[in-house]
Formats: structure tokens, C-alpha cells, sequence
């Protein structure tokens, strides 16, 4: 399964590891999904991590684990596509990347302006516990 994680799934996962945005990159770098991200989306990351109230909360050698992995083991889409599905211009590039790299999933916890499309080119939108469920379902299979 491909599944593009939100820039804010992914910042919640280094925030908390316990948590279900935590599962969720666990069950990536345990290989039980294939992540598809770009590199306007990485881009956006790393301003993200760098912002003042969350660089003293992420550890720094987790966040650059992560980026390395990123790198090297998801896969990246290229030549986003021009969308319009949210006023957040953001959110408009997560659903590029969805779309460019032909994910089965975009997962994120923006329940306003994402989840509420329910899906968009056919990619469903889901939050981190419907995609938890979903990949454990698709384990026991």
C-alpha cells in the first residue's frame, strides 16, 4: 500500500512515538506501507521542524533520522500537479503528492479542510487511526 502521510501526521509522530502518527511511521520503517512523499512536501518539513516552538520539543537526531530515512526509503514523486481541492495551499500540495505518486492513501489530521473531502482523484482521505486500522487489516489478509 502507498500512502502519503501529512506533514502534520509526521511531525506528531516525532512529537509523541507512543502515539497513532508514532505507529504510523513505526509501521513505515518496519516496511507494512510503501511512503510517498516530494520534495516540495520535504521542503515544507524541514521548515516546519525548524519552527521555534517545535525545534526545542523534537529531538534533533530524531528529526534527522527520519529526514535520512525520507531520503533514502520513500519513495518521491516528482512534477506535482496543479490542484485546488482546499483553500490551504498546503493541503493542496499534500493532494498533489498524493495524486503525482499514485497513493492508495492520504492520511492527515486536518479534519477541516482534508478529512471532510473524504477523498479526492479516488485517493481516500483518512486520519491516522483509520489508516492504522486499514494497515493491520491488510496485515492479517
Amino acid at each position: 500500500m502507498r500512502i502519503v502521510l501529512d506533514t502534520n501526521v509526521i511531525v506528531s509522530g516525532l512529537l509523541l512515538a507512543e502515539s497513532i502518527p508514532g505507529r504510523l511511521l513505526s509501521f513505515w520503517e518496519a516496511k507494512q506501507y510503501d511512503l510517498v512523499t516530494s520534495a516540495e512536501q520535504v521542503d515544507e518539513l524541514v521548515r516546519v521542524l525548524n519552527y521555534g516552538k517545535l525545534s526545542t520539543r523534537i529531538d534533533a537526531a530524531k528529526a534527522a533520522t527520519l529526514m535520512s530515512a525520507l531520503h533514502a526509503s520513500a519513495y518521491q514523486t516528482n512534477e506535482l500537479p496543479e490542484v485546488s481541492y482546499s483553500v490551504d495551499l498546503a493541503d493542496n500540495l499534500i493532494i498533489a503528492t498524493a495524486i503525482a505518486g499514485k497513493a492508495d492513501v492520504l492520511v492527515t489530521g486536518d479534519q477541516k479542510h482534508l478529512v471532510a473531502l473524504g477523498s479526492v482523484a479516488g485517493i481516500p482521505i483518512l486520519t491516522p487511526r483509520e489508516a492504522i486500522d486499514r494497515i493491520l487489516r491488510e496485515d492479517d489478509s
